[in-house]
């Protein structure tokens, strides 16, 4: 709505990062080197140093975690280059002003609010739970471990979060839209105009051009630039990389059965057992009473059931005081053990399907068991895992190998730095080959290609591999890939001679002076236009708005619906550039109908959202002023280290 995207580029992209590089996940970056050089420090905030390192390790992270994502459509260089860093370092500067700002203001939230977030989560979400519906506490304690963390630390972690959503959400719900400003808004967006183009096209005055050598030669002279060839090297390359070893591993059926036996576990599916259930709740901290009263009713309900066990799930709909599964005939689904708490598992592993148990008791209280469905254990054979694990086994080998020979790699090039191929022969590489690379990446050439990695291409152009020929240093562009090149040809920037361009020269130089007199003359019907008001030579009418452009340029609805309409016909005329100049006569202005409620409403919400958005906003550079923010290096990219 009202180009927002389009015109906040700048502001989505932080959007975006806030998207992309929270501190509320469950694989979130945290803990921050707080003890290296300074050196190495990016910014400071409080005293408290964010190092290059900090902003490197989120880079890469958040690389990897797209390439993982993308597959083939990934493209490293949006992870690349001074913008990319800023992006990043600008972030984890707001994420600390934000979080001094809760703690100076004591935010927290409630055990409640805590546990609603944490369970709605959908790795957690999808754990295991008790008869009573909450979380497995065996399989929760194992997921956060997989993850280095214990509940406690996950508690806080997540409760801070929260307090720092907290006071972002309370910032952006002040800002407020007033209702006449909102009307006005929505006026402005939906209002259509009538209009009638007159267009004034700049190839028509092409042929009124005069392009003698002379007024060439000037035009080549002023803009030389334009018909310069930038500089170009011939490089020749390698590329050390997992990717590439595994191609070259074989499994033995040897190694395949060793590995399949040491994983095992993976493709073994426990038995697992469908059961039912009627609870008559009774916690156990209830009066003795109580409880018997609720075990008394399960018993009757039992003798009952035992008579009729075709009445089970119409019981548990009436009678069982589980909400999570009494609407559903009393069914737990599948289980496996472990899921449940002892005395309930005990029994139900103790039945046979469509038998009964006798009256079980839990802390929850007291419960009738049905089992209906039981799978047994089964393990997979090797032959049906065969292809996922040789693919598996071939990548954790490659991986191992690439490890054990990165260091050698980048010391070969380093010390034997005259030529690849000692490189190649030693590592069983293919030396690749390609001309005509400068130092902006190529498209061409896909987005994966090396050589279009910012940090390949600074090591190509620097002097000791243009002068001397000399390799590159080992450089890695990837998590498991390291590339060396070498400058085998350089041509240095240079421009063509005007013969060589003349044609060039004569199309650029007709085509801009076409345009200038197209605007001239456009200028002044537009002048005579506006004293007659006639409408000769107009096209046919078409009707404009913001959000219907009707084919008009973006720079032409722009300049019809900013005219001055209050009288009718209006004229105003758009410099459309290369294509020459256009004319637009204004015959009518109206409102379309009034938004359905539903449709105003959304518009409300929107516009709000986005008041909201500019307060935070403001907010956030309101603490970056007030806070001790030093920034040292703003944008400085990583520098390559040798490999060995």
């Amino acid at each position: 709505m009202l180009d927002f995207v389009r015109n906040n580029r700048r502001l989505m992209l932080l959007l975006l990062l806030v998207l992309v590089f929270p501190s509320f996940v469950f694989f979130g970056v945290e803990s921050y080197s707080r003890f290296m050089d300074s050196s190495h420090d990016a910014a400071k905030v409080g005293g408290r140093a964010i190092t290059q390192q900090e902003v490197d390790n989120v880079l890469r992270e958040q690389s990897e975690r797209m390439r993982q994502v993308l597959g083939a459509a990934y493209d490293p260089r949006q992870f690349e280059g001074p913008e990319a860093r800023k992006a990043v370092l600008d972030q984890l500067i707001l994420q600390r002003v934000v979080a001094d700002e809760v703690n100076r203001e004591h935010l927290t939230v409630s055990n409640e609010r805590l546990y609603e977030a944490i369970i709605a989560i959908p790795a957690i979400a999808q754990l295991p739970k008790k008869a009573d519906g909450t979380v497995e506490d065996k399989a929760y304690i194992e997921l956060l471990a997989s993850q280095g963390m214990t509940p406690e630390q996950f508690d806080a972690r997540m409760r801070f979060d929260l307090a720092t959503q907290q006071l972002g959400q309370s910032i952006g719900a002040t800002a407020f839209m007033p209702k006449s400003l909102l009307d006005r808004l929505i006026a402005a967006r939906d209002q259509q105009r009538e209009v009638q183009p007159l267009l004034l096209k700049a190839a028509d005055y092409a042929a009124k051009v005069t392009a003698d050598d002379a007024a060439l030669k000037a035009y080549y002279d002023k803009h030389r630039q334009a018909f310069s060839v930038p500089e170009q090297a011939k490089v020749e390359y390698l590329v050390l990389s997992a990717d590439a070893l595994a191609a070259g591993i074989s499994i033995t059926p040897e190694q395949l059965k060793s590995y399949y036996d040491s994983n095992i576990a993976r493709f073994r599916t426990d038995e697992q057992r469908r059961a039912s259930h009627i609870l008559i709740a009774a916690s156990k901290d209830a009066p003795a009473a109580e409880r018997q009263a609720a075990k008394d009713k399960a018993t009757r309900l039992l003798e009952e059931l035992r008579k009729h066990p075709d009445t089970f799930a119409d019981v548990a709909r009436k009678q069982s005081q589980d909400p999570g599964s009494a609407e559903k005939g009393g069914d737990l689904g599948f289980m496996g053990r472990g899921a449940l708490v002892k005395p309930f598992e005990d029994a139900m592993y103790a039945l046979q399907p469509n038998q009964l148990s006798d009256v079980v008791e839990t802390d929850y209280g007291y419960h009738i068991i049905k089992v209906t469905e039981i799978k047994p254990s089964q393990t997979r054979p090797l032959e049906a895992v065969k292809t996922e694990l040789e693919a598996e086994l071939r990548k954790q080998l490659a991986a191992k190998q690439f490890t054990e020979q990165a260091d050698a790699f980048g010391n070969t090039v380093y010390e034997q730095a005259d030529s690849l191929k000692p490189a190649a022969d030693k590592f069983k590489l293919t030396i690749q080959t390609a001309d005509n690379v400068t130092r902006a990446p190529n498209p061409a050439l896909g987005a994966n290609n090396p050589l279009n990695n910012e940090k390949v291409l600074t090591a190509l152009f620097s002097d000791d591999a243009i002068k001397n020929k000399r390799n590159t240093e080992a450089i890695q562009v990837g998590p498991e890939t390291l590339v060396a090149g070498r400058v085998v040809e350089y041509r240095p920037a240079s421009v063509r001679p005007f013969d060589a361009v003349r044609d060039q020269v004569r199309a650029q130089y007709v085509a801009e002076q076409a345009a200038e007199l197209a605007r001239k003359d456009g200028e002044a019907q537009l002048a005579k236009l506006k004293q007659s008001g006639s409408a000769d030579g107009f096209g046919a009418a078409v009707t404009v708005s913001r959000q219907q452009p009707a084919g008009l340029a973006p720079k032409a609805v722009e300049a019809v619906m900013r005219a001055d309409a209050s009288k009718l016909p209006a004229m105003v005329g758009v410099d459309l550039g290369a294509q020459g100049y256009a004319i637009y006569r204004i015959a009518k202005v109206s409102q379309p109908a009034q938004a359905n409620p539903a449709q105003r409403q959304a518009d409300a919400q929107q516009l709000s959202q986005l008041a909201g958005q500019s307060e935070l906003e403001a907010f956030f550079e309101s603490l970056k002023a007030r806070s001790d923010v030093e920034v040292l290096k703003p944008a400085a990219p990583a520098e390559s280290q040798p490999a060995g």
